[in-house]
């Protein structure tokens, strides 16, 4: 299966993907159940995602961080915790939400039809290159690319990457100013930044705040264009920190199913 399009290696491509990798061999490891609250069902599986184990899963050296950010919060908001909306996303996966990302992206445009007799962008672009050409922006401005090159892989599918949000000490969503995965541009880390003090939209800014403040503390950057996710020791990280060569390439089959820390 072919996932990548053909005419957006150039146009789509962020600049990070060209930072070489040098895995350092970590294994991918099951994030022990209660170690953080989780958003249940997965909102991928909930979806048909394509996943052949559990999606709960990261990089050892990213397991102990996202610990260290849990640490950092308790000192911070005695109660409060990280929650996971995902995790570890294999290559599949990645195309397959890349795909309902464009379905959903022609719905609201009128144009779902259009995308009928298609099995995946690459379809899309050879069938329909206009409307390819027409979605394609929206939908590759959040999801990474599945591109099964080793050398450019997404975030998600090396085992680095996280998407996360807050909750407070009873367990209820901590106001961020929108949903994980709301892709308009409140998923934009400072959209509140210019909010006046004692305004909602404020507050969403003071705990977006507090969430990059643990997990930079940690060792985690941010994504500059999504406020919830975060990564340690991919290319994304790599160009954040200015590193030379990320740590982590896209998980190898050999390098799952190790016994998982437990803080």
């Amino acid at each position: 299966m072919r996932f990548l399009p053909n005419n957006l290696v150039k146009t789509m491509r962020p600049d990070y993907l060209n930072i070489p990798i040098r895995d350092c061999g970590e294994p991918l490891l099951e994030i022990p159940e209660g170690a953080f609250p989780r958003v249940s069902p997965h909102p991928y599986l909930a979806l048909g995602a394509p996943y052949a184990g559990s999606p709960w899963r990261l990089r050892s050296g990213v397991l102990s961080a996202l610990y260290r950010a849990q640490s950092l919060l308790s000192a911070r908001c005695p109660g409060w915790r990280i929650a996971l909306f995902d995790a570890y996303r294999p290559l599949a996966v990645q195309h397959f939400m890349v795909w309902d990302a464009f379905r959903r992206e022609a719905q609201a445009m009128g144009c779902l039809t259009r995308l009928a007799s298609c099995a995946g962008p690459d379809a899309l672009e050879r069938l329909d290159p206009e409307i390819h050409t027409l979605l394609a922006p929206k939908v590759y401005r959040f999801w990474g690319i599945p591109d099964p090159d080793p050398r450019r892989p997404p975030p998600h599918s090396t085992g680095a990457a996280l998407d996360c949000k807050l909750v407070d000490g009873e367990g209820r969503d901590v106001p961020m100013g929108g949903p994980v995965d709301d892709f308009t541009d409140r998923a934009i880390p400072d959209f509140f930044a210019s909010a006046l003090p004692g305004t909602p939209e404020y507050l969403h800014h003071q705990h977006r705040e507090l969430l990059v403040s643990v997990m930079t503390q940690a060792g985690f950057a941010q994504h500059v264009g999504e406020w919830w996710h975060f990564s340690i020791g991919d290319q994304m990280w790599a160009h954040a920190l200015g590193a030379a060569h990320a740590l982590y390439g896209r998980i190898p089959f050999a390098a799952i199913g190790a016994p998982a820390p437990t803080g």
